[in-house]
């Protein structure tokens, strides 16, 4: 029901915004234009403005941005319906392209660059996304308290050692909701619902705050574990924030493993639209983005990890880049995202 909520509201935060001409931070370019690719996007990174002047300056191309959430840009797309300028849709979740799919606003891509550059687990088996940078769900801890052999498993986040000692982000997090997808992927619902449960009874404090606020957590002494990303971690470690870099020197990060066979990862991805009106300029766009220049650039500046297994991480990202990912399809979380919010709020996680 909450997601449900969250989705009408973005709808209508979406319709209110295509009436007013405008979406993001720029209005839509014409509907067809041959020098142009119309780029309906859910990241908002520096590093990734500097990708688009790069494939300008290459292919003469002019990238335009329509920037919103994953869930407003799929409600202003299914709005659009046939007259939508959408050529690419990227998102920062797998989760968030197969609802996009599931909305039938992607349509499959044959690439033989895309395939060779993309390992199978982390694109959609018939091409209607592909993943172009991975980001692990990971545990920060306080090194003081805390053994690394203590946070290699993912079901030790919930065990009693740890009641009252984790800080998370709230249930909607679509990064949550992904790690929870894959749970139930790997355990079932039954498995799942009691991770959650204990999830809920160690929490030190009522979920708040990103990331980062959970690590930063974890340096005050709030709590002893917390959930996070790797790439805010890294951010934190190599900025210009002074109080940050002195936090991960106390704070440091476990990669666990789900069933033995390494750490969780999500995605950041895309796909061509449906009606692209530029449709060749969307399939070489997506293909720039899963060029090993691309995929170093991204990772060198936003600290994700590359998708492609033959694109070392560049620094300071490969100084945590040596870690087993977990070969799950990424492209399950998706549909267990409803179940996985279910038992999330079932247990209290709100």
């Amino acid at each position: 029901m909450q997601m449900r909520t969250q989705f009408m509201l973005s709808v209508a935060v979406a319709l209110l915004v295509g009436a007013c001409g405008q979406g993001g931070s720029s209005a839509p370019a014409d509907k067809a234009d041959a020098g142009v690719v119309n780029l309906y996007t859910a990241r908002h990174y520096d590093s990734d403005r500097a990708l688009y002047e790069r494939f300008t300056e290459e292919t003469g191309i002019k990238v335009n941005l329509i920037e919103g959430n994953a869930d407003q840009l799929i409600a202003r797309m299914t709005s659009e319906g046939a007259a939508s300028p959408a050529d690419l849709f990227v998102a920062a979740d797998a989760g968030a392209l197969w609802r996009a799919q599931s909305a039938n606003l992607l349509q499959p891509t044959s690439s033989a660059v895309l395939d060779a550059a993309i390992p199978a687990n982390l694109r959609d088996p018939e091409g209607r996304w592909f993943g172009l940078n991975r980001r692990a769900r990971i545990i920060a801890y306080d090194s003081s308290k805390v053994r690394p052999d203590e946070v290699d498993t993912y079901e030790e986040i919930a065990s009693p050692r740890f009641r009252g000692r984790l800080c998370v982000r709230s249930a909607d997090s679509v990064y949550n909701l992904s790690l929870v997808g894959a749970l139930i992927e790997a355990w079932g619902p039954e498995k799942t619902a009691e991770w959650t449960r204990g999830v809920v009874a160690n929490m030190a404090r009522p979920p708040e705050g990103g990331d980062r606020d959970q690590i930063r957590a974890v340096n005050a002494g709030v709590c002893e574990i917390a959930l996070t990303n790797s790439y805010y971690y890294i951010r934190m470690a190599n900025g210009d924030d002074a109080g940050d870099r002195e936090v991960t020197q106390r704070v440091r990060l476990a990669f666990p493993s789900l069933d033995g066979q390494g750490t969780h990862v999500n995605i950041s991805g895309g796909g061509v639209a449906a009606r692209a009106p530029n449709r060749e300029n969307a399939v070489r766009l997506l293909e720039f983005l899963a060029s090993p220049e691309a995929q170093t650039m991204v990772s060198a500046g936003n600290n994700e990890f590359p998708a492609s297994p033959n694109v070392p991480a560049p620094p300071p990202t490969d100084a945590y880049a040596d870690f087993t990912a977990h070969p799950m399809s990424v492209a399950v979380y998706g549909r267990h995202q409803a179940e996985a919010q279910t038992l999330m709020s079932a247990a209290g996680w709100r």
